[in-house]
């Protein structure tokens, strides 16, 4: 009989891309209750600022140092510029062979957000207090505002990036640099929970930037072996490198639900 495959990575990391420019700029338009995030351009191509951009390379040195010898093989990331220059950073700092290439995935891009864009709590309540009435209704799982998605698109786009990655990297190391509603959406979908149970995560606090969720495939878990998780937002490979851990919401700022 030939030797099957696991079906899974067999260590896969899922981080949230280091502090950008739009969550340095959501905060000061959150403490100033203005209506709007101040910046220009598309979400698409907001970059690192300085702070994520050394919180990235603290990740990569951590791998490299202290990461138990067990580099990622995949390098996946989403299109968005934030998340890019997270996996290229890492990947300088050691976090990843030279050569690996920076995979992207459309697939793993930020929530849409639609005419909510840019918009913080104070910004959708007034500007938009339909889509706040519909939100508050229906709860931020299945809220889909006009032109964007709810978790629920997101989840149906992350489950068609699992089945490629199980068919293309069973049995690899593989890292994925995205957002944080993606990392809580593949929580989602690689431990089978509902509704109520990713809230209830999701209300314990925000996805810290460069905060490092992880999952082991162990043979064992059911019939065919799963992917277990081992940490969950962890900080500690920032923070070991003496550099700020910041959690900053993705915009727009709505109400936690």
């Amino acid at each position: 009989m030939m030797q099957q495959h696991p079906p899974w990575p067999s260590r896969l990391w899922i981080v949230r891309h280091g502090q950008s420019a739009g969550n340095v700029a959501r905060d000061a338009a959150h403490d100033a209750e203005l209506d709007r995030i101040a910046l220009d351009g598309r979400d698409v191509d907001v970059p690192l600022s300085a702070l994520g951009e050394e919180q990235a390379k603290a990740l990569g040195r951590w791998f490299a140092q202290d990461g138990e010898g067990a580099l990622p093989e995949v390098i996946l990331a989403s299109p968005y510029r934030r998340a890019v220059q997270t996996a290229q950073l890492f990947r300088a700092a050691g976090g990843a062979a030279a050569e690996e290439p920076v995979c992207l995935d459309e697939r793993l891009r930020e929530k849409e957000f639609g005419i909510l864009d840019g918009l913080t709590t104070t910004g959708v309540a007034r500007l938009e207090p339909q889509q706040a009435a519909f939100r508050q209704a229906l709860g931020k799982f299945y809220h889909r505002p006009p032109g964007g998605e709810s978790w629920c698109d997101v989840i149906f786009r992350l489950r068609a990036l699992m089945d490629t990655v199980s068919l293309h990297y069973a049995g690899q190391r593989v890292i994925i640099f995205a957002h944080q509603v993606v990392v809580l959406c593949l929580r989602y979908v690689l431990e089978n929970l509902d509704e109520e149970q990713i809230l209830a995560i999701d209300r314990e606090g925000d996805v810290a930037n460069c905060s490092v969720t992880e999952y082991r495939f162990d043979p064992s878990a059911g019939r065919r072996g799963n992917l277990l998780l081992t940490r969950y937002n962890a900080t500690a490979p920032v923070s070991r490198q003496a550099v700020p851990v910041t959690a900053a919401a993705d915009q727009p700022v709505v109400a936690r639900g």
